[in-house]
Parts: structure tokens; C-alpha cells; sequence
């Protein structure tokens, strides 16, 4: 409600004492703070001129408008705080480069995140364009980091947030954001984008049915991409004094890599742009299947995605993508997250074939504090093949093995119970996993078991379930364990279970059995 000078109305008055004020603020107009205390209510001129004449009536309150002390480094809001990350040398983890290779902190955003800038940005566009008014709700699909900013902007402008993500995300991630007050729905990774569980479609149903809903979009908004256009790309081209030749950044919605590359090669056309991708995510010519690494790659083509402004795009596994990251943080002290490791290991690989004029920027997106379960967990490490111990591993049980069957035996969901019995008699085994696709496989798109056994007790007395579906008769995925693992380790990961899933690297490549453990081990004996 805007007051000025003048009488005031009974309406005013009444509406003001409806809402029960602990103060009514008037701005500089001494006439109205009069009326207003008269009538009963508490009141607070703010002015930087308070009236010497006795003008203003006793029991006014009177504040400055502006700070009368000396001023102070402070930031007025901590989205005032975003942006303005440096920069630091890698020169250790680059020790064997001519090249300069230099990170950009974008973690040390408030959020932890680049994904503050469009974050910030998509939201004050949207309030710009009467998309998002008081009390509202922001819905977006994320891996977490843009949630974190938009949670950060919701507080600050009392909005509701409800997200959506994938059920691959660290739970730090999701702890995070409901830390923040906002709402998480967690949905499966291994369905397509299109599919009704995925955690796209689950956001727009979430905007379709919410009152006052306002979807960001990250993958189609022309601000993602132009925040960086306006920040990101300006603060790099001044920190290198134009001396940038190479920008290397990971790819997740686009936004990031696209706008840095408008605004750097509008600037210098002969800057090279690199994007860095998760093996089996569509901009490196995968086909969108699974893989571990967080918050990077994508199974489907965003708008936000510029392909005119990167130059070349270089594939990056979860192994090298996870122990790259590990390096950095131990070897510069820069605690950074899976897909750090991912653009650093892009950078090393761009940068052993440059020159001592050569000056590389690396993207560093987010920081390792929330991978703390997953990458920087050693445990987690090995029991997805990513670190090995030494003496005897589960790897040398399955050099034992040998090679009349194959590594990995499988059969698909939608195939029938007859067809499984089949393929474990043709190849002499008593259990197999049940996969959505064909090797190599990624661990999302292992989604049961199948085993004599159970099979048996399945059929007898009801012969019709030889023709069900496999999904209708399978028991849940079996035990995993990292090629890497000791046999004793495997030996306790069986309980209950007669057989373990061998991963490497992150991606399933055999079985183990008791048998199988109890055959080398006495082979190993004699």
C-alpha cells in the first residue's frame, strides 16, 4: 500500500488495523505519520532528514533511510555474492603441460555452484515478465546445483520450491535443498526423458497441477546460456587479459559451455571451445545410456545447447572422470565434484599436444563436498570397480574362469521365463542379472535377478508362468562388488545371496559365485 499527504481515508485505517502491524513505516512524508499515529496505530517516520521544528508528534519512531556511519565491505544480499569467482593455477596437477592451465572456482559461488548465475538470472526474468509473482512456486527438474541457486533466490523472495531429481544424486545433494526448505521428489534414472516417471515429466505434471507454478526450464531458457554471455565470460577474458586460447567445460544443460563460448569467441573467434562428456551422453555420440557421473551429459538434445560454438567435444569415462577429481583435490588442494574431474581430464588431454603460449581455462562447476558418499568415499569407490586393493581381487577369480561362457550371462525383462530356463541350461550357470540393454552395460540398467531356484518354485504347479514376462518372476539386483575388492570381501558381501555382481569401472562385467570363490581359492592353496 503507497500512502502520500493528505487526509486519509477510514478504508485505509480500517485495512491497517485489520493486519494487526507491530509498526506502519512512512517514507519521509511527516504529514501522513501524524495522521496515521492519531489514529491509534504505531508508527515509524524513515527519513534522513528528521524534522528539528516539532512538526513530528511525540512517540514517533524515526529511522535513516541510508547508513549515516562510514561505509562498510559488505554485500546488501547474498545474491549479491554471485558471480566474481577467480581464478587459480593448476600447475601441479598440469606439472607435465608447456601449456598454462588455469581453473575458474565456480564453486566458491554462495551456492556452491555455476548454477547460481542462471539460477539468479532465470528469475529475474521471470519476475520481469509477470511469470512468477508473490507466493509462487518454482518447479524445475535438476542434479541438484540449480537447485541450490534457485533455492537461494526463493528465500530471499519467498517462494516455494518443489524439484525434481534423478535418484542417481548423492543424498548430500537432496539434503541440501531440503536443508534450504524446498521440496524434493525423487524419480528413476534408468527411464527415458519422455517417460511419465522420469523427473522431467514429472516436473511438468507438478507445474500443471500447482497453483501459481513456474517452471525455469534450465534446458530450453535463452537465460541460462546469456547469464554467462553477461558474467561468466566477461570475468574470464579480463582475469587472462585476453590471453585465454582454450575454454574447457563440461556439458550438462548447455548453458554454461554455450554462453562462455558467444561471449569469448565474440571477443576472439580463434579461442577454441572444448566440451568434456560423460561417456554414453548424446554430445559426445553416445546414445543417452546411464553412467555415474553427476549433474553433466545428457540423454536428449536441450535447446540451451549451442553446437555452432564448440569446437570439439571429447568423451570422458566415470573411472577417469572419478580419479581425476580425486587427483585435484589431493594434489592442488581444490576439493571439486565428478564432473571437475571430468572437464580436468578433457583439459590434460587438450593441453599435451599445446605450447608454452597456450593458456587453458577449465570450468570447475561445483565442489567435492557433495560427492563425500560417492567419489570421496573409498568404500563406494571400490565397490564400483574404481580403485583396486592389492593381493588376490575378485578380478583374479574371474581370470579363473576362463572363457567357455561368456563374461556375462543376461537376459532382458520382456523375455519369457521358458527363454531364461533356456539360457541357463545352454550355459551351465544357476543365476544371471536381468538387464535393459546389451553389454557393455551401464549398472542403472541391471534391474533383477533371475536364478534356478527361484524359477522353480515360480513354474511348479502353474506351468503358464513359463510364458510370463521375465520382470513378473525376478528377485532384485544381486550384491555388487569392484574387480578391485579382495576375495574376503566378496566372500562377506555373499550373506544370504548365492552370487555377486562383478562392476569395473562402473560397469557390470560378471558374476561370482560361492563356487566360483571356493574353486580358486582351493586352486590358489595347492
Amino acid at each position: 500500500m503507497t500512502l502520500s499527504s493528505g487526509e486519509l481515508g477510514a478504508d485505509v485505517l480500517a485495512t491497517l488495523r485489520a493486519h494487526i502491524p507491530r509498526t506502519v513505516g512512512v517514507l519521509e512524508e511527516i504529514d501522513v505519520a501524524n495522521q496515521l499515529h492519531r489514529a491509534g496505530l504505531p508508527v515509524d517516520l524513515y527519513t534522513d532528514r528528521p524534522p528539528a521544528d516539532g512538526s513530528l508528534e511525540e512517540g514517533i519512531g524515526v529511522e535513516p533511510i541510508t547508513d549515516p556511519g562510514p561505509a562498510m565491505d559488505v554485500a546488501d544480499s547474498l545474491l549479491d555474492l554471485i558471480g566474481g569467482t577467480p581464478l587459480v593455477r593448476l600447475d601441479r596437477i598440469g606439472r607435465d603441460l608447456r601449456c598454462q592451465l588455469l581453473g575458474k572456482l565456480e564453486y566458491l559461488n554462495p551456492g556452491g555452484s555455476v548454477k547460481d548465475r542462471p539460477a539468479l538470472r532465470m528469475i529475474e526474468a521471470a519476475e520481469a515478465a509477470g511469470k512468477l509473482g508473490p507466493g509462487g512456486t518454482i518447479v524445475e527438474p535438476t542434479s541438484g546445483n540449480t537447485g541450490v541457486g534457485l533455492a537461494i533466490v526463493a528465500a530471499r523472495r519467498g517462494y516455494r520450491c518443489v524439484f525434481t531429481m534423478p535418484d542417481k544424486i548423492a543424498s548430500e545433494k537432496m539434503q541440501l535443498l531440503r536443508a534450504y526448505g524446498a521440496e524434493v521428489v525423487v524419480c528413476p534414472t534408468s527411464v527415458a526423458p519422455d517417460h511419465p516417471e522420469s523427473y522431467y515429466s514429472v516436473a511438468r505434471r507438478l507445474v500443471e497441477t500447482t497453483p501459481g507454478a513456474y517452471m525455469p526450464n534450465q534446458y530450453a531458457n535463452p537465460d541460462n546460456p546469456e547469464s554467462h554471455v553477461q558474467t561468466t565470460g566477461p570475468e574470464i577474458w579480463r582475469q587472462t587479459a585476453g590471453r585465454i586460447t582454450h575454454l574447457v567445460a563440461s556439458i550438462g544443460t548447455g548453458g554454461t559451455i554455450s554462453g562462455l563460448g558467444r561471449y569469448l569467441k565474440s571477443q576472439n573467434p580463434a579461442i577454441e571451445i572444448i566440451g568434456a562428456d560423460p561417456e554414453g551422453s548424446v554430445y559426445s555420440g553416445g546414445s543417452g545410456r546411464p553412467y555415474l557421473v553427476e549433474g553433466i551429459g545428457e540423454d536428449f538434445w536441450p535447446e540451451t545447447y549451442d553446437p555452432d560454438v564448440v569446437d570439439r567435444v571429447v568423451m570422458v569415462s566415470d573411472r577417469d572422470s572419478f580419479l581425476t577429481a580425486r587427483r585435484v583435490s589431493r594434489e592442488e588442494g581444490v576439493l571439486v565434484g565428478g564432473s571437475c574431474g571430468t572437464a580436468v581430464w578433457a583439459a590434460l588431454a587438450v593441453g599435451r599436444d599445446l605450447g608454452s603460449d597456450a593458456v587453458i581455462v577449465v570450468v570447475l562447476p561445483d565442489s567435492g563436498r557433495g560427492y563425500l558418499s560417492k567419489v570421496y568415499d573409498d568404500s563406494w569407490m571400490a565397490d564400483h570397480g574404481f580403485l583396486r586393493a592389492g593381493g588376490d581381487t575378485i578380478e583374479s577369480v574371474l581370470a579363473t574362469k576362463g572363457s567357455a561362457i561368456p563374461p556375462l550371462v543376461h537376459v532382458h525383462p520382456d523375455e519369457t521365463v521358458r527363454t531364461a530356463i533356456e539360457i541357463l541350461r545352454e550355459y551351465g550357470v544357476s543365476q544371471m542379472p536381468v538387464v535393459k540393454a546389451e553389454p557393455p552395460l551401464a549398472l542403472a540398467e541391471v534391474v533383477g535377478t533371475v536364478g534356478d531356484r527361484h524359477l522353480l518354485e515360480a513354474v511348479v504347479g502353474n506351468p503358464d508362468m513359463l510364458d510370463q514376462p521375465v520382470e513378473t518372476v525376478m528377485e532384485p539386483p544381486l550384491p555388487m562388488i569392484g574387480t578391485g575388492e579382495p576375495v574376503d570381501v566378496a566372500a562377506a558381501r555373499l550373506g544370504e545371496r548365492t552370487a555377486v555382481l562383478v562392476l569395473d569401472g562402473g560397469h557390470p562385467t560378471g558374476i561370482v559365485t560361492r563356487s566360483d570363490l571356493l574353486a580358486f581359492l582351493a586352486g590358489s592353496k595347492r
